[in-house]
């Protein structure tokens, strides 16, 4: 159906009463119930998203994918009425390109509109096409990165290494790692964690937190041994992340 997560994180943190000490983000146009970037649908998205949440604001409200079909006017409208409601703190994009963000950008310019003011997009060691596509766009525009899948679905871990089989329901999703490169990097990884005493995920991370415009790198973790794995921030040297950058 959609919107479970924030179901739960609504229930978590009318429980733990600590909503003033968490920054919620979310994000609207993907649910098949909920399609798209059209006025009525932001704002109905909006509301079902804080009635599961059980708050009254949203701190970061995501247009989850570009929506060609609706004028890009017509969203920064909605959002900006979200935004002067109360609703909404700020606005960002997720898998734009960077013509249709440098595009949304210069009409809320013009129109004194609520502005993106971060992306989402995939980026990680191996996945390296933002640094040409986007990146040069947020520079210009002074826009943070929150990049997904940072570890690469899992492989950075090290969980995946030539010649073993894993049983996992993300295992597809990293064949394309499985080559001469991605067990380069996960050499490198191997020596760099060795030396900082920690897990090739802390150093993958760290690895990307270091790169310009990246403001919080996001991975997911199915338990507390992985998120014990995935919150060490590591201090890299320039030698180290030249190590990595290839």
């Amino acid at each position: 159906v959609g919107g479970e997560s924030e179901t739960i994180i609504g229930n978590w943190m009318k429980k733990s009463a600590n909503r003033g000490s968490v920054v919620i983000a979310t994000k609207v146009a993907k649910l098949d119930t909920r399609p798209g970037l059209s006025t009525k649908n932001i704002l109905a998205a909006c509301d079902d998203s804080l009635r599961r949440l059980q708050t009254d604001h949203i701190d970061l409200y995501y247009a989850h994918q570009d929506d060609p079909d609706t004028p890009i006017e017509e969203t920064l409208q909605a959002f900006d009425s979200l935004v002067k409601a109360g609703k909404v703190r700020y606005i960002a994009a997720s898998n734009f390109t960077a013509e249709r963000l440098q595009q949304s950008l210069d009409i809320s310019r013009k129109l004194g509109l609520a502005s993106y003011i971060a992306a989402q997009d995939h980026y990680n060691l191996l996945e390296r096409g933002f640094e040409t596509n986007l990146r040069p766009t947020l520079q210009k525009n002074g826009l943070s990165e929150i990049p997904y899948f940072g570890l690469a679905r899992g492989f950075l871990t090290g969980k995946y290494r030539p010649g073993k089989t894993i049983e996992s329901v993300r295992a597809s999703g990293v064949a394309a790692y499985q080559n001469d490169r991605g067990w380069e990097v996960l050499s490198k990884l191997d020596e760099i964690a060795a030396t900082h005493k920690t897990s090739l995920a802390a150093v993958a991370l760290s690895w990307l937190r270091a790169q310009p415009t990246v403001a919080a790198p996001i991975a997911s973790a199915r338990n507390r041994e992985q998120i014990q794995e995935i919150m060490p921030i590591v201090d890299l040297s320039s030698e180290e992340l030249a190590s990595l950058t290839f």
